[in-house]
């Protein structure tokens, strides 16, 4: 008995250590910036520009244009909200839309209608037009910026911690949950959206 409750624990422990690791997200290196926090609240920053000039700045959304001028690409970008690892939230409605400068040629093939998140210091306003309404967009020059990928995966209910069955396959679809005190039937696996590397 004494063996089998060492099993039990090193494989509980494991499981929770496994739990812990895979929800910590970590930013990216090309978009961390230097800024142990930079500025993400647009609203903020278009009510008061000239106060953020300067200023290490994360924003990311969907690329809506792509401008190759002279030296630099300018990315038009229609913000959303980022998550902890700095990616852009998906269904989300835009906050508002940035000019990031970014040095050098992009290939507007390679950047329009593609999720991205930039870094660097907020540089003031343009004035531009969204089709032919005019509009102030907040600028950035960035020095860093990374391209995401939209994927699908597949997810699997979750199933019983049961230590009783543990060590193989189940040849059942049905399996009796003594946690919960009943039979457990995981369901469909669900198909989710992601934004990954």
């Amino acid at each position: 008995m004494a063996v089998y409750n060492v099993k039990k624990c090193s494989w509980l422990l494991a499981a929770a250590a496994a739990l812990a690791l895979s929800g910590c997200v970590s930013v990216p290196d090309a978009i961390k910036g230097t800024s142990a926090t930079p500025q993400q609240d647009l609203t903020a920053v278009m009510s008061a520009p000239q106060l953020y000039v300067g200023q290490e700045a994360r924003f990311g959304g969907r690329v809506v244009n792509v401008d190759n001028l002279k030296g630099k690409t300018r990315l038009e970008i229609a913000t959303v909200s980022l998550d902890e690892g700095a990616r852009p939230a998906l269904n989300e409605p835009s906050q508002g839309r940035i000019y990031a400068d970014v040095n050098g040629f992009l290939d507007p093939v390679d950047f329009r209608n593609q999720l991205v998140t930039v870094v660097g210091p907020i540089t003031g306003t343009a004035e531009g037009k969204i089709g032919q309404t005019p509009y102030k967009f907040m600028t950035m020059q960035a020095t860093g910026y990374k391209r995401w990928n939209v994927v699908q995966q597949v997810v699997m209910p979750p199933q019983p911690i049961d230590p009783w069955f543990w060590g193989g396959p189940y040849p059942y679809r049905h399996h009796y949950d003594m946690w919960g005190g009943g039979w457990y039937n995981p369901g469909p696996a669900q198909v989710q959206t992601v934004v990954t590397e």
